[in-house]
């Protein structure tokens, strides 16, 4: 991986100036995804069935996964998958029931209740992606929290395939999925904004995809919610001499093996761990089977920091704000603190990122790009939606009038005061 060595502000300024290249570097899709949406708008069924035959190569018989072909998935799993994905379930429950949010009411005022509904978003499309990015973990992490939020209705879209993945078609049923459609790409987000014959309306998209899913959720936000605008994978792992070169190495390239584009970061104190994992990057390299992917990212995107001290390490990775932090250091959970901008953080040396991805119940949908500064991961939280309510008797709002007009006329709404005073005056 390339290294970089210098004060926190000279790496954080080269970090930065990689940071516009790669994203300059991105094809800009806006033009043909914005096509896509208006096709579907006008023409639903029809246009899935267009894009389907263009981009998948095949029109399904329908759009909808029958309960026969899910039924029979349960049959041609591998029984060790099943059970891990049930093992998965329970762990991601386990941990997101914990996120369940309450309501509350106010009556410490005399004649006035104030108070807040927490209520589950009624419809949620899930994009789960197909071929060979077919990702079963995803689908348990982008259900399990909807349906313990309260969600009623989960709408799945996936790729046409000739022969589902199984695992896929599991993981939806153990989590509870509404119905599953054919369907992939930026066709699929635009028939779950705006609906179809077929397909109907969401109130909420989340799920992974490539840039034309990522794109087409951003310019249908507004119309429904999105849970992030998310880009390629991304580890930071700051590491210092007690670490194992071996285990930072293979950590890495469990993040740099998922896209040419993905970003694996070391930030280490010691020349001679940095050194070490060079090496056992290469050695480990030789025999992954997605060596060409993950070979173009470490290349063109890893880096090597090499800093004098830990809170230089810590300040360097806040300032990148990975989408992965592992710190592979004793005692790791006292350097927690530390830590102001990640979207998920695996303390200790045995603590692997994939444990995250697929087990703990911590969940994998998270914030890339930096914009962990401002998102979080995937949760109850984002299924639900607060509203307020308010009651004020009579008394109550006589005794407030005065403050209320007030501030009306100041913002020359006399509308707005008006319906106070009026109040008053029929009193």
């Amino acid at each position: 991986m390339k290294r970089l060595t210098g004060t926190v502000q000279e790496i954080s300024d080269v970090l930065a100036a990689d940071y516009a290249a790669y994203s300059q570097a991105q094809n800009d899709v806006d033009d043909i995804v914005s096509s896509i949406i208006s096709n579907v708008r006008a023409n639903g069924d029809s246009a899935l069935a267009e894009y389907a035959q263009k981009f998948d190569g095949m029109i399904p018989e329908r759009l909808e996964v029958s309960r026969e072909t899910i039924a029979r998935a349960f049959d041609e799993i591998d029984p060790a998958v099943l059970t891990a994905l049930e093992h998965a379930k329970a762990n991601i429950e386990s941990y997101h029931k914990h996120q369940v949010e309450k309501g509350f009411v106010d009556t410490e005022t005399d004649g006035v209740v104030r108070g807040q509904l927490v209520l589950p978003i009624e419809k949620v499309g899930v994009y789960v992606p197909g071929g060979t990015a077919a990702y079963p973990s995803s689908v348990l992490m982008n259900v399990l929290p909807a349906k313990i939020a309260g969600v009623p209705e989960i709408y799945m879209v996936t790729p046409p395939q000739v022969n589902f993945n199984p695992a896929i078609l599991v993981a939806a049923a153990l989590s509870g999925v509404t119905k599953i459609y054919q369907v992939g790409g930026a066709q699929a987000i635009a028939a779950l904004a705006y609906g179809t014959q077929t397909i109907p309306k969401v109130d909420k998209i989340t799920g992974p995809g490539n840039v034309f899913v990522a794109t087409a959720k951003k310019q249908v936000f507004g119309q429904v919610g999105i849970d992030m605008i998310a880009g390629p994978s991304e580890i930071g792992v700051i590491a210092d001499a007690s670490a194992n070169a071996s285990y930072v190495a293979a950590d890495l390239l469990s993040q740099a093996e998922h896209d040419k584009l993905a970003r694996a970061i070391l930030v280490t104190n010691s020349v001679a761990l940095a050194d070490a994992v060079d090496l056992a990057l290469s050695e480990q390299l030789e025999s992954l089977p997605r060596k060409a992917i993950a070979y173009e990212s470490i290349v063109q995107n890893g880096r090597t920091i090499v800093t004098d001290t830990i809170d230089d390490m810590f300040a360097l990775m806040n300032d990148i704000a990975p989408e992965h932090l592992e710190i592979a250091m004793d005692n790791a959970i006292e350097y927690l603190p530390k830590v102001k901008h990640a979207g998920s953080i695996f303390l200790g040396h045995f603590t692997s990122e994939p444990i995250g991805d697929y087990y703990a119940g911590t969940n994998h949908v998270l914030p890339t790009s930096g914009t962990s500064r401002f998102y979080s991961a995937l949760g109850v939280y984002d299924f639900v939606k607060r509203s307020q309510f308010t009651y004020y008797s009579q008394d109550a709002v006589a005794k407030a009038s005065k403050d209320i007009t007030t501030l009306a006329y100041s913002e020359g709404l006399e509308g707005h005061a008006r319906a106070i005073e009026i109040r008053d005056e029929q009193a």
